[in-house]
Parts: structure tokens; C-alpha cells; sequence
């Protein structure tokens, strides 16, 4: 199978042809663009259709709008150049390498948290959280369930060091540090992913080749590809998020009503 082009990549190609769409139509209308912040507002527009044409991720869009108004709007302020190098630490201490992992930083609100907790059986299980950011979700279900334990995975650094820091009081929440791929799934009852659209297919072949017939998927708000889920949760936040709870351990056919047997 190809390999999905790194984002990253695109971002740089769609930022470059975007700057030469802008550099021809402020050379046709240079009276009206001329500005500074107006040369970067119309590159900025130039730039997210470029990205779009492309067909990449959704969530770079905003980035290709702002990243050089913003660029311009910062220069004007005249701040020292270590500022930016902090800045850009920040950024990537809390983002890490979202280029090649193609998974955002999302975080599970509370409303969430409570329609997961409704899916853990009465009896004590040990719960996953692949991809826990801060730790928010892994805190609330180990109040709401001592009797369970609660396992994290985060990449990024700096959400890590959250969670690892908020979590070290509960003596149910362990927090590790890395990537997920290589650790086994087999002894959770439920896997809980909260990622993107991209890993999703890889996920599932990892989970159907690990999980117990029993054990529980729960994706919020992406679904896995070609595959009909056991039963979605529908949470009354803002958002309108959907948890969507497959069993890939299980033999798994769809049924006329779009139910699993």
C-alpha cells in the first residue's frame, strides 16, 4: 500500500505555491495589496485553497489562513529573537512530531468522559487510553472507578509531563511515555482512541489481532474504514461527539439493520 504523503510536506508545497498565486495577483492589483498584512491575508487564502486542491488534512486549513498574517502581525511587534526560539520549543514540546504521527492533540471533554464511563462493565478492567494528552480523561474515570485500572500512552512531551504530573496521586492511573504500536493490547477490556482519520485502518488490524473476543473499541469521532460498529454513543455536547464501539476481537458480522451479530 502507498504511503499517505507527510502532511508536513504538503503544508510546505501548498505554503510555496501559495506565496507565487499571491505574488501574481498582488503584481495585477498592486494599488489594492499592496499592504504588508493584506499581501499575507491574500497569500494566507492562497495558500489553504492550495492545501485543499491537494486534499490534505482538514485541520491545516486555519494554519495556512493565519501562519504568515500572523507571521507579519508578530514581526511588528519588535520582540527579542528568543522569543520565537521559545515559542517554537513550546509548539514542539507540546505538538511533537504531529507530521508523521498525522494525530492533533485532541482532548476528551467531560460530557465525553461520562458516556465512556457508561460503557465499563460493573466488574473492575483495565481500561487504555491510547493517546491520553493531559491525562483529562484518565483522571475523571479513575475517580468515578477506583476499583479499575487505567493505563496512558502519550508521545508528546510536554502533555506527558501533565499527565504524568495531575495523574501521580491516583494510585489506579499509570502514565507511560511513547508510542502505543509496539504495546500490546490483549489485557484490556476497553481501548479508547481519540485520534484521527489516518490511523485508523492500522488501528483496527492491530486491534483485531490483539483483543480479547469480549474487549471493547471505542473511537470518539472517527470511525474505522469499512467497518459498520457494534453501537455508537451519541454525547450531548457541543461538539455533537460520537463514540463508535466495535468488538475487532469477535467475529463480526454486520446485519440488515446495520447491527453486529
Amino acid at each position: 500500500m502507498r504511503q499517505a504523503e507527510s502532511p508536513l510536506r504538503q503544508a510546505l508545497v501548498a505554503q510555496t505555491l501559495g506565496a507565487v498565486l499571491a505574488a501574481g495577483l498582488i503584481w495585477l492589483l498592486p494599488a489594492l495589496l499592496a499592504p504588508p498584512l493584506t499581501m499575507a491575508m491574500v497569500q494566507g487564502l492562497c495558500a489553504a485553497l492550495v492545501s485543499h486542491l491537494l486534499r490534505g488534512p482538514v485541520w491545516w486549513l486555519p494554519i495556512h489562513l493565519g501562519f504568515m498574517p500572523l507571521a507579519v502581525l508578530a514581526l511588528g511587534l519588535g520582540l527579542p529573537s528568543w522569543v520565537w526560539l521559545a515559542g517554537f520549543a513550546l509548539l514542539l514540546l507540546t505538538f511533537w512530531r504531529t507530521d508523521r504521527s498525522r494525530v492533533p492533540l485532541y482532548l476528551t471533554n467531560t460530557l465525553a468522559s461520562e458516556a465512556l464511563a457508561g460503557l465499563l462493565s460493573v466488574q473492575p478492567v483495565a481500561v487504555i487510553d491510547l493517546g491520553c494528552g493531559d491525562g483529562g480523561l484518565l483522571r475523571r474515570l479513575a475517580r468515578a472507578r477506583p476499583d479499575c485500572r487505567f493505563v496512558g500512552f502519550e508521545h508528546a512531551p510536554l502533555p506527558w509531563a501533565w499527565a504524568w504530573l495531575s495523574c501521580r496521586r491516583l494510585p489506579n492511573v499509570e502514565i507511560r511515555f511513547g508510542d502505543f504500536w509496539s504495546h500490546p493490547l490483549g489485557g484490556y477490556a476497553l481501548v479508547y482512541a481519540f485520534l484521527s482519520p489516518a490511523p485508523m485502518q492500522q488501528l483496527w488490524s492491530k486491534a483485531k489481532a490483539e483483543m480479547k473476543p469480549t474487549a471493547l473499541l471505542v473511537s470518539n469521532s472517527f470511525a474505522i474504514p469499512d467497518i459498520q460498529p457494534e453501537s455508537t454513543v451519541e454525547v450531548a455536547d457541543g461538539r455533537r461527539t460520537r463514540l463508535h464501539c466495535y468488538r475487532p476481537g469477535a467475529e463480526y458480522r454486520p446485519g440488515p439493520d446495520g447491527t453486529g451479530t
